[in-house]
């Protein structure tokens, strides 16, 4: 590349970052963030199914659906008692829409001269419109099943009946009312009736009459009526302590790992710490343009995904490290850092992004608020690394300056470790398979021999009220029953109420639980209510996220098989398997509660276990093809030790990051940090002892044809 397109290119790439960080600083100035239940709390609704306890099971599933489409994130949804349900919707601006159209029963009929000839189970969709042939809006409809026969029949038979006569019209009834009652048009042949399986209701709708009324439809129709029995503001369900803690662990956290970089890679780490800081920007202003719904374990993750965003700088470095020991030139070497660490960067954030996108797709509540966090994360991180990090490193260290000072970069030298590793690993994969598959069994014993703790959000549990003379201080409240041992309670409260939701206890648990609610009250509180909740994680949910799960992960092992080699993408899932199997049964020898939190830890590994698999494999691949007649299990122990200081220096800027959420968190999130650290650990080691010996064993029992059995042979003599 010319001197000139060098500098153009530098130039295109520092316009785009401008316009990207000025976009972003707009965004985060104007924009006022959607807090959760956590931060903010929200409106609480209790709702009285009219039947019995199979329709208030279906009634909660389709009052799920309403949620999602009135736009709200992370809501809490849950059974309480025989037919109650209860609903927290954080940061809901208009509480009275979302009570009248969550209390709809949507039984919508389709009407002939007063008979039913169709119901609402037909309907796939609904959506809203401008009418494109006069005044106001309209709601277009698509049928499914056997609805568009029934359709083409009714108003086949209604087209052959006078025009202005009521047996040409067909009405639209909900919930015992005509909303809409239009007659079948001229150009309906009659007894053919209109194909096609859609139809438009119109009715001179007001916008947001047509959007509220395509939104009903569309969600489903309650099975049985719906009773509003209370309606309540509550607040957060996180103290003030709590979240002050947690931001002091996120500063001192970020400011140990860029101090690290700085130790680690001097210049080049501080410029990789001014990107991360526009990479921060970037993925908050993204969350802020999508209206996501930000949650203390959210902060966290995204606390974290900072941390893990060093990756992307630390290959581009380690790999321009490598690009000077060639040829002693800054300016170049960071530029082939760029070049070379990109293939690897792309890989790894691409099946990062399949699986967020098929949660997203797929899933449901808070696994889909993942990936769209996960979604966005990934997106900043690239910019970050490729762009901004690319601008700032290239534009510095070609200075002359710079070029005069080469130690002053940091890329002088290929660094301590890899001037002092020299180490053959896989003479005997046998063993590292062995010693794996035992650690694994062990670990994922705990959950026979101790059993997983699932919280509230998969096994349901109890909702008590209590009720006191004045306000009622919830601080006070949460420490008095962390130091009494009911740590794991969530409180919320509103005026002088406030509810604990729990797991599943007894009755001497609960009256305990009582006691020191009233002792933290002043003037003591009375209990008003106390009813078994249901899990807010519906089998529903846990099903989708589970086959979400499932088909983003063989996505990534068909994206691997094209990009890598079948082998290295079954080799990358068997280790991603191992993580998920050690981090739940670790966590099962160490009793801690399994909730939804954790399962944001859990979807967290798996994504940094495949990153971390990617990255080797792509040096194997690289060494590979300029080593044909070598050694297959050297190449591989080769590629493993060559990224060591990738995968050190990464480790520990995330480690720096979780170790203050462990020792400054509070409850929940200090979990978090517990599982995303065993993960952690869990999946620097699988890459080394399960992926790699695996990788070598599937290419020694179905080598490649570019690679023989007798070239491993003659390699070996």
């Amino acid at each position: 590349m010319s001197r000139d397109n060098a500098r153009r290119g530098l130039l295109v790439r520092g316009l785009t970052a401008l316009g990207v960080l000025v976009a972003s600083a707009f965004l985060v100035l104007t924009s006022d963030p959607r807090l959760g239940l956590d931060l903010r709390g929200g409106t609480q609704i209790v709702l009285e199914a009219k039947g019995d306890s199979d329709a208030a099971d279906r009634s909660l599933e389709v009052l799920r659906r309403r949620v999602d489409a009135l736009g709200v994130a992370e809501p809490v949804i849950a059974r309480s008692g025989e037919n109650r349900i209860v609903v927290e919707l954080p940061g809901v601006q208009d509480p009275e829409e979302a009570v009248n159209v969550l209390g709809k029963t949507a039984q919508l009929l389709v009407q002939r001269n007063g008979q039913t000839v169709m119901t609402g189970e037909g309907i796939s969709d609904a959506t809203s419109a401008r009418n494109p042939q006069g005044a106001g809006f309209v709601v277009n409809i698509q049928f499914q099943g056997d609805a568009p026969a029934k359709w083409q029949k009714v108003t086949g038979e209604a087209a052959c009946e006078p025009s202005g006569t009521p047996g040409r019209q067909i009405a639209f009834v909900l919930d015992g009312k005509p909303i809409s009652s239009p007659e079948v048009s001229t150009d309906t042949p009659c007894g053919a009736g209109q194909a096609g399986g859609a139809t438009t209701i119109t009715g001179r709708f007001s916008q947001a009459e047509a959007k509220e009324l395509a939104l009903v439809i569309r969600s489903g129709a309650l099975p049985v009526p719906v009773e509003v029995i209370e309606q309540r503001t509550v607040g957060a369900t996180l103290g003030a302590e709590a979240i002050e803690a947690s931001a002091k662990a996120a500063i001192i956290g970020i400011a140990l790992t860029s101090v690290f970089l700085i130790f680690a890679y001097r210049l080049a780490g501080f410029l990789a710490v001014v990107a991360l800081v526009g990479y921060a920007g970037v993925a908050y202003a993204g969350l802020l343009a999508v209206g996501a719904t930000l949650t203390l374990p959210g902060l966290a993750g995204f606390v974290l995904a900072i941390g893990m965003a060093v990756d992307a700088n630390v290959l581009i470095f380690e790999r321009a490290r490598e690009e000077y020991g060639r040829k002693p030139n800054l300016r170049r070497a960071s530029e082939s850092g760029f070049r070379g660490a990109l293939s690897a960067i792309a890989d790894s954030n691409v099946t990062t992004l399949l699986a967020a996108g098929l949660l997203f797709w797929l899933a449901t509540g808070p696994v889909r608020g993942f990936g769209v966090t996960l979604t966005i994360g990934v997106l900043a991180s690239m910019f970050s690394a490729l762009v901004l990090s690319r601008v700032l490193v290239v534009w510095v260290l070609g200075t002359r300056f710079v070029a005069k000072r080469p130690r002053l970069s940091g890329l002088h030298t290929l660094g301590w470790v890899r001037q002092r590793l020299s180490v053959v690993l896989y003479r005997r994969p046998s063993r590292w398979l062995l010693s794996a598959g035992v650690l694994a069994l062990v670990a994922f014993a705990g959950l026979f021999v101790r059993g997983l703790n699932l919280g509230v959000e998969f096994t349901g549990g109890r909702m008590l009220d209590f009720t006191a003379g004045g306000p009622i201080d919830a601080s006070r409240v949460r420490t008095a029953l962390s130091d009494a041992g009911f740590s794991d309670v969530v409180v919320s409260s509103s005026g002088n109420e406030v509810s604990l939701r729990t797991g599943p206890i007894n009755d001497s648990e609960s009256s305990r639980l009582g006691e020191v609610v009233s002792s933290a009250v002043d003037g003591g509180a009375r209990q008003s209510s106390n009813e078994l909740i249901g899990p807010s994680l519906s089998s529903e949910l846990r099903r989708n996220a589970v086959i979400g799960l499932a088909i983003a992960v063989c996505a990534q092992l068909a994206y691997l098989a094209v990009r890598f080699d079948w082998r290295l993408g079954l080799a990358t899932v068997a280790a991603l398997i191992s993580d998920v199997l050690v981090l739940i049964g670790v966590f099962a020898w160490m009793g801690k509660t399994a909730d939804g939190v954790f399962l944001a830890a859990l979807l967290t590994v798996i994504g940094y276990s495949v990153n971390d698999s990617v990255v080797v494999f792509d040096r194997l691949r690289e060494l590979r093809g300029s080593r044909l007649k070598a050694f297959y299990p050297d190449v591989v122990s080769d590629a493993v030790v060559q990224t060591v200081p990738r995968t050190v220096n990464t480790g520990i800027g995330v480690l720096f990051v979780l170790s203050a959420l462990l020792v400054l968190g509070d409850g929940s999130l200090a979990n978090f940090a517990t599982a995303l650290l065993i993960g952690l650990i869990a999946g620097t080691l699988s890459t080394v002892v399960t992926a790699a010996p695996i990788a070598i064993w599937l290419e020694s029992r179905w080598p490649r044809k570019a690679v023989s059995k007798k070239r491993q042979a003659d390699a070996r003599a």
